[in-house]
């Protein structure tokens, strides 16, 4: 989880639906999803390359906040590919997911024509197997080696994608919204921050405050103003992406728009010499560290277990160390012991079943956990 904004603004209940319970029963995991986010200590690469006679623009790197980051993302991107382009007015955008998705959109938006080539196609990338909350600045760069103009850049991106993602909302099948979050806790949320803080081996940089503005407020509840056990209750909206949807929009404003999408398979940077197009924008994720020999990419492993869809739980928890968040494509249940630390340098992609069982346990114990006095 990203850090929230470290203000606890008291007082009148801000309004929320009502709180019904998860129902969760190991026997209703309908299926266990393993994603490898793609973090570089510096963030993302997004600089220019020559390869033969093809310009690559990267953009990949973005660890927890490629869905959040990715139209901004995309516009940095283009950016740098409108200074390459011949006449012909035609890009290449390697990859399929978050940020190749966006970046082939927002390029066919500015009048390029533009292919998209990928291995995989949704909903088999990785991007698909993301926890699916407005996260940008989730593992997206350590505080000692991003550079000092990085944190600007970071700011245009997520505002950028926050303006993007307000046109979505409310379209069929609800691909993106807003849903309630609550930071459950047995001690003040300021002391929960601070021994997140602890916990942070890595020195993970935040920069959450620079879009303060934007970012709904922390609200202290008052006591039994939810049904949550624990003595402490915070509450904030944020927005939900229903991947799977949102994914299917995509393809489909890209496709209806004329763009093509073929599936490719890389293997090394030359093999980019055959496509017919002479500038490429690679967003190829956590693949990039095999196609472009990026041993800057550390892989941070997350699981998720997916419980059977509940139409009446629109919202998501924090406790300790477990993500839940009720999304239409079902219940997200996300263990991640040690923080932001959890899953550091483990390219593992094999389901864990038995945690997945045990993080199902631990949300059907907070509902049965007596409430703190």
């Amino acid at each position: 989880m990203s850090r929230r904004p470290s203000a606890q603004i008291t007082g009148d209940s801000p309004a929320f639906g009502p709180i019904l319970p998860i129902l969760a029963e190991v026997d209703r995991i309908s299926r266990v999803t393993v994603c490898l986010r793609p973090f570089r200590a510096a963030g993302p690469r997004m600089d220019v390359e020559r390869v033969g006679n093809k310009t690559v623009i990267h953009n990949y790197g973005h660890g927890g906040s490629g869905w959040s980051l990715s139209w901004g993302a995309a516009q940095v991107a283009l950016a740098s590919a409108l200074t390459a382009l011949d006449s012909r007015r035609e890009l290449a955008v390697i990859g399929c997911g978050a940020l190749g998705l966006t970046a082939a959109l927002t390029a066919q938006r500015a009048g390029l024509r533009v292919t998209i080539y990928a291995r995989e196609l949704p909903p088999h990338v990785r991007s698909s197997r993301a926890t699916g909350s407005w996260t940008p600045d989730s593992r997206i760069a350590l505080a000692s080696a991003a550079s000092a103009a990085f944190p600007a850049q970071w700011e245009s991106m997520a505002r950028a994608s926050f303006a993007t993602y307000q046109t979505h909302l409310d379209m069929p099948g609800k691909p993106i919204e807003w849903t309630d979050r609550y930071l459950l806790s047995d001690i003040p949320w300021e002391q929960e921050l601070a021994r997140r803080e602890q916990e942070d081996r890595h020195g993970f940089a935040h920069y959450v405050q620079r879009i303060a503005d934007i970012t709904p407020p922390n609200r202290l509840l008052p006591a039994g103003a939810t049904p949550f056990p624990t003595r402490y209750v915070n509450h904030t909206t944020t927005m939900t992406f229903n991947v799977a949807d949102y994914s299917r929009q995509l393809i489909e404003d890209f496709q209806s728009a004329g763009g093509l999408i073929q599936t490719r398979e890389f293997h090394s940077p030359s093999n980019l010499a055959s496509l017919p197009q002479s500038v490429l924008i690679n967003c190829t994720g956590y693949g990039a560290r095999q196609l472009w020999s990026d041993e800057s990419i550390v892989p941070v492993r997350s699981q998720i277990a997916w419980l059977t869809p509940q139409p009446e739980i629109n919202y998501g928890i924090y406790f300790g160390d477990l993500i839940v968040l009720g999304r239409r494509e079902g219940i997200v249940v996300q263990p991640s012991p040690g923080g932001e630390n959890f899953g550091w340098n483990d390219d593992n992609e094999e389901p864990d079943f038995a945690a997945a069982e045990q993080g199902v346990r631990d949300v059907a114990a907070i509902y049965r956990r007596p409430p703190r006095p």
